[in-house]
Order: structure tokens, then sequence, then C-alpha cells
């Protein structure tokens, strides 16, 4: 069955159509949705089945996923995190939400999403009403990751484009508007001092 192409708006997303999303999400559903970059591959953190799914579209084993979340805002991020330091925390709080990914220390949490020794994950709060609401209905963040690997000279931006690419691969495809062609900024946080190890979109404040 093909997937379902839902429009929503930014700055205003139809709460009816966030929890359709949501619901398909809990029942194990592959959604791809706008973020404040590119356009983003998303599932449930919670659900096994859909973790799989997510996998067996990027075309990687679940135990070699870099892990990422979309979460809400930073009260999330201490549920999968240790050791977040002072300085670390204050970089954060300067630049989220925003176009930016934080590699962290993962805790014993994340390796049990995947089943695998994961150590650090990459935790995201983008500046985009969408996502932070799907993310705040379902009540805990996504898994996410790019559609394309990080080596690609273009993302798709188009959701139409990307309707006809993925509608027999996933559950939904959110139509947000056009995306950007530049992925998040990554910041290195397990080492002191932070690196950035991919320029993206943004300027990070330090």
């Amino acid at each position: 069955m093909a997937a379902e192409f839902i429009k929503l708006f930014e700055e205003n997303p139809d709460p009816r159509k966030i929890q359709q999303i949501v619901d398909i999400l809990k029942d194990g559903g592959v959604i791809i949705y706008p973020t404040d970059t590119i356009y983003g591959l998303g599932c449930d953190l919670t659900n096994r089945k859909a973790i799989d799914k997510l996998c067996w579209v990027k075309g990687i084993k679940p135990g070699k996923i870099n892990l990422s979340f979309i979460c809400e805002d930073m009260s999330h991020i201490s549920d999968y995190v240790k050791n977040l330091s002072t300085p670390t925390f204050k970089l954060m709080k300067k630049n989220l939400p925003g176009p930016f990914t934080f590699i962290l220390p993962a805790n014993s949490n994340v390796p049990k999403i995947v089943n695998a020794n994961k150590k650090t994950v990459g935790i995201r709060i983008p500046d985009n009403k969408i996502p932070i609401a799907i993310v705040k209905a379902l009540g805990n963040p996504l898994i996410t990751t790019s559609l394309k690997e990080d080596d690609v000279v273009e993302y798709p931006t188009d959701p139409e484009e990307i309707y006809e690419n993925f509608k027999n691969l996933v559950d939904v495809v959110i139509d947000g508007g056009y995306g950007n062609n530049s992925p998040s900024t990554v910041i290195d946080c397990t080492k002191e001092p932070a690196e950035i190890v991919r320029e993206g979109l943004g300027e990070i404040i330090l």
C-alpha cells in the first residue's frame, strides 16, 4: 500500500493530522518529515519493528545505524545521555532549537534500542514546529536519519518528488514545503573542547 501524503503548515501544524501521524508511528510506521535542514526519515524509538523497517529503508543493519534522536526540548536528553557536562549543556542551550546535531556519550538506554554496543548518540532539536509537534504528541523522541548518505552531493528537497521515490517504502510522507539541501552541522561533544565534525547549516554560538 502506498504511503499517505500529508500536507502540514509549519506555522500551525493541524493537531488532527499530527495525531494521525503519531498513530501510524505507534503502529510501527516509518515517516519522512521536514526539519529546519533536510527532510528526515524517522520512527518511534520505542518500537522495535519500526526501527527494523527504518534500517531496511536505509539499507543498513540495525546495529550499524548511527543513532540520532529528534527531541522536543532539553528535558528528554538526560534519558539517553550520560555525563552531560556543564559547558556542553550551556553550548546546547545557546544553539537549540536549531540546525545542529550534538554527538553525546550514550547511557545504557541507547544500546538497548538497537541491541548494539552504541557509545554515542546524536541529539537534535530542530527549529521547525512540525517534528516538534510530532514528538510532543508521541511522548518520546524519534529516531532520525537522512534520506541519503552523508556523502551525497544533493539531498532531495521537493516533497512531491520524495513521495514518488519513497511511497512504496515508508508509511507517511509529510509535505511541509521545500526542504533545504544542506544537513545539520554536527558537533562532537565527547571531546574536550567540542569539535565540529561536519559543516552544515547554522553557525554555532560558542
